[in-house]
């Protein structure tokens, strides 16, 4: 006979009562609050979705202000809630069924099985096996590489890059032409048969790109061409540019019609904020700029460099012709499709029309990676993900430089927290972009700093490299790093390895 007795639980205090009545009202407020976003995400769908029921849960769970009650949680030993982009309320339920075991209380609801718990992960891990091709060997992220106009014409080199670790090759449609794209796919093919693993094929096209074009400087006594504190520059519209006492420095550009768009007050950046002006006057076909930042000893001005006008509805289509053209080639070749100044949902039907135009029939859905490069971007990416259901595989590249020189440096690696956050409450693979080992592949010598960031990157799905000399000896460098950083993180959560060095 069992003589043991059941221990009773003790009685519950206060703070217990207060908490588990502050987790309901919590839970009772998000289901309430998301709602109406469920209802608008399900009309942009066309259909109900798991992921985006989450998403609305977790934009409704982060208007709140959580801190003081996470560190009530922490001490009692339960989940801070730090975690939870891709289970916000199985998580929440699975808090409140423990405190209601500690201090004897009846559920409420039932806790959530296992299954249920991680079935967001599960649903990031297929959409990013859709979107990116499968996990590589030894690490969750992938790496993608933009390959140089010489690609077209050294198959070698693509396989050199394959057997170094390279998952996605992406080609630049704002470089080359045809031809050459589709002697890159055909090299980056046959590399994918020569190392045993599909690689995917993203081709980026080139959108409306603000750029400056012919340029005039005048100076006097100091060296020609550099932008300082205080210099004007005037941007013309149309025509050839041209300086006087007024302002020394000229530009044309490569959309006239955005010079027409400014505004007094408006801001500039230029060549990925390493200028920053402010209009200071406007008149008909120019405005003239008051530079406020450059480098210490000068900014060079030169064309064909980009211009970012964060104040400034541009009104642009963010598909222009050549893109079209550009579509017949894509479609034939690509497995993803890069889209540059997406704004808004209705820039993905954009697109679409124009691909169901082209009317090339696919075995595998077109995958659609949008680039976040701008605030309405920003403000419009769970609209854009929620329209992105209604077609195939679809991904988000957090474009760093544009962003940068968007919503300013100091914002930016805030900014990035929050999108990969969103994309993993979407279940929607995240791409972390621009700038990725920089000095490694230019001079074949990373900074410390670069190597964090680098590492940092093991958060995302996958990590792009620009192109340049030591870019096989980044690849290289990435795959090992990569490799290492996934047994230490998952995501936002660290992942407790034994360590070795002590």
């Amino acid at each position: 006979m069992n003589t043991s007795k059941a221990i009773p639980h003790p009685p519950a205090s206060s703070d217990d009562d207060a908490l588990f009545e502050t987790l309901l009202s919590l839970r009772s407020a998000i289901v309430e609050e998301a709602a109406p976003i469920r209802a608008r995400f399900t009309r942009e769908a066309g259909r109900e979705d798991a992921a985006l029921d989450n998403l609305a849960h977790y934009l409704a769970l982060r208007r709140h202000e959580l801190r003081p009650l996470q560190r009530q949680l922490m001490w009692r030993g339960l989940s801070s809630l730090g975690r939870l982009e891709s289970r916000v309320l199985p998580t929440l339920d699975a808090v409140i069924a423990a405190l209601a075991a500690l201090s004897g209380r009846p559920l409420p609801f039932p806790a959530p099985e296992q299954d249920a718990f991680f079935a967001g992960e599960e649903r990031l891990d297929a959409a990013t096996a859709a979107s990116l091709g499968p996990e590589p060997e030894g690490r969750y992220t992938r790496i993608m590489v933009t390959l140089p106009s010489e690609a077209a014409g050294d198959a070698d080199f693509i396989l050199a890059l394959a057997k170094s670790g390279m998952d996605i090759a992406r080609i630049n449609c704002a470089h080359d032409d045809a031809g050459a794209w589709r002697a890159m796919t055909q090299h980056v093919r046959a590399a994918g048969e020569a190392v045993g693993r599909p690689i995917a094929v993203l081709m980026d096209i080139a959108g409306p790109k603000i750029r400056t074009g012919a340029v005039l400087p005048m100076r006097k006594g100091k060296p020609a061409g550099r932008l300082l504190p205080g210099d004007t520059l005037r941007l013309v519209a149309d025509g050839e540019p041209h300086v006087d006492e007024a302002a020394p420095f000229s530009a044309a550009v490569s959309l006239p019609e955005i010079v027409t768009r400014l505004a007094v007050g408006h801001r500039i950046r230029y060549d990925d904020g390493k200028v920053e002006a402010v209009v200071e006057s406007v008149r008909e076909g120019e405005a003239i700029l008051r530079i406020l930042h450059t480098r210490p000893d000068g900014t060079k001005l030169k064309p064909e460099k980009g211009i970012n006008l964060p104040d400034t509805a541009l009104g642009l289509s963010p598909l222009t012709a050549k893109d079209d053209a550009d579509l017949a080639t894509v479609i034939e070749c690509a497995d993803l499709i890069g889209y540059s100044f997406v704004s808004r949902p209705e820039d993905l039907d954009l697109l679409d029309d124009a691909i169901a135009r082209h009317g090339a029939a696919r075995e595998r859905p077109l995958g659609l990676m949008a680039k976040i490069e701008r605030p309405e971007a920003v403000k419009n990416l769970p609209d854009l993900i929620a329209r992105a259901a209604r077609r195939g595989p679809f991904s988000v590249m957090i474009a760093r430089g544009d962003l940068a020189a968007e919503i300013g440096f100091e914002r930016l690696a805030e900014m990035q927290e929050e999108l990969l956050w969103i994309c993993e409450a979407a279940a929607v693979p995240a791409i972390w972009a621009t700038q990725v080992l920089e000095d490694l592949v230019r001079d074949g010598i990373p900074s410390r700093g670069e190597m964090t960031d680098a590492a940092m990157a093991a958060r995302a799905e996958c990590v792009m490299l620009n192109k340049g000399p030591a870019v096989r000896e980044a690849v290289e460098l990435l795959d090992r790093l990569l490799g290492r950083m996934s047994d230490h993180l998952d995501k936002k959560t660290p992942t407790l390895r034994a360590l070795r060095s002590w």
